[in-house]
């Protein structure tokens, strides 16, 4: 009798493939479920870029495929580009390096004979709900609507691109001699729509205008005399460098025959609005849809969180801020984001 053909024959799947699928899981880390730290994962998502086993597996099923792409390392056939985003991503360590940033206290991983509450309370906020990752990175999934299969490789090598880009700005933004030829990832575009209750310089009013500053690009608005609730409406451009910082603004009263006087200062962290664009891709591909969420807090300006949203095909920031080391004065201001590969 003749067997059939090993189905791996059929598809002429390229030996090197597999191979560096079983490398990638003979790395320390990836020994052991990235979840629960159960010994010999036999299984993966591929999406995500982490070794799982048989338990947390039906977890992550139980997930949907938008935000969990499971397959078996031993019984699924894997496409060229589940493998690739598996390297990517480099494994579990690298993957629980975002994933679990920041474990709250009286949060812990579930062991390996944990209950199926406790794991999948455990899975879902780390993957779905992204509670355990650094608040500028947090992304909300895509609904199954939008979530086609194809797209998710892509989706998560590019949250891990943008973290690693992320990473080396801290490190670098502050160096000095690395001088010379700038790349640049995109053009952000600042809409300085209007100031509120801005502090006197003058006798009785102030002449404002605000100045960005990013690297060493500086952009500023127009003057407006004598007023203290100016309405600009103004669009600014700044290019994007890869090793970016945050976008310094200072708010200025003219003056003719003096230096001009500060009306307060923010720092605007755009970190979030670009890796949650990354994430997503062309956001000409999706609806309108909130993305992702720039959080107030006691180290930042806002008034209050900022919600990046896709708004007809383009990725926009809406935000208010409170203009610091001045007695008084809020900006409101609307970024948007155009990635130059668009």
């Amino acid at each position: 009798m003749n067997r059939p053909m090993n189905r791996r024959m059929e598809l002429g799947r390229p030996a090197s493939g597999k191979k560096r699928l079983k490398d990638l899981l003979l790395l320390k880390d990836n020994r052991f479920c990235a979840d629960c730290g159960a010994p010999d994962p036999k299984w993966a998502s591929a999406n995500i870029g982490v070794f799982i086993c048989l338990k947390c597996c039906g977890v992550h099923r139980s997930l949907g495929t938008h935000i969990s792409k499971v397959l078996s390392v031993t019984l699924d056939e894997w496409s060229d580009e589940d493998i690739d985003a598996m390297v990517e991503v480099g494994g579990n360590a690298s993957a629980n390096a975002i994933y679990e940033a920041f474990i709250p206290e009286g949060s812990s991983k579930p062991v390996p004979d944990a209950g199926h509450d406790d794991r999948q309370r455990f899975i879902r906020s780390k993957y779905e709900l992204q509670e355990f990752l650094k608040p500028s990175l947090r992304i909300l999934s895509m609904p199954p609507a939008v979530a086609k299969s194809s797209l998710q490789p892509s989706f998560s090598k590019k949250l891990m691109n943008s973290f690693r880009i992320s990473s080396l700005s801290k490190k670098t933004q502050n160096s000095e001699g690395n001088q010379g030829m700038v790349e640049f990832i995109g053009v952000l575009k600042v809409k300085v729509i209007k100031g509120i209750d801005l502090a006197v310089r003058d006798m009785l009013s102030s002449d404002p205008y605000v100045v960005l500053n990013l690297g060493q690009q500086t952009v500023q608005t127009s003057i407006i005399k004598s007023n203290l609730n100016p309405i600009w409406n103004e669009e600014l451009m700044l290019s994007v460098p890869q090793n970016y910082g945050p976008v310094k603004l200072k708010v200025f009263d003219y003056d003719t025959f003096s230096a001009d006087d500060i009306m307060g200062e923010a720092e605007i962290d755009i970190q979030s609005l670009i890796t949650s664009a990354m994430a997503f891709g062309d956001p000409g591909m999706f609806g309108n849809m909130q993305i992702g969420k720039w959080l107030k807090s006691n180290d930042n300006a806002l008034i209050e969180d900022s919600i990046i949203s896709i708004v007809d095909g383009t990725v926009k920031q809406p935000m208010q801020l409170k203009l610091q080391n001045v007695e008084s004065g809020e900006l409101e201001l609307e970024l948007e984001w155009m990635p130059l590969d668009q």
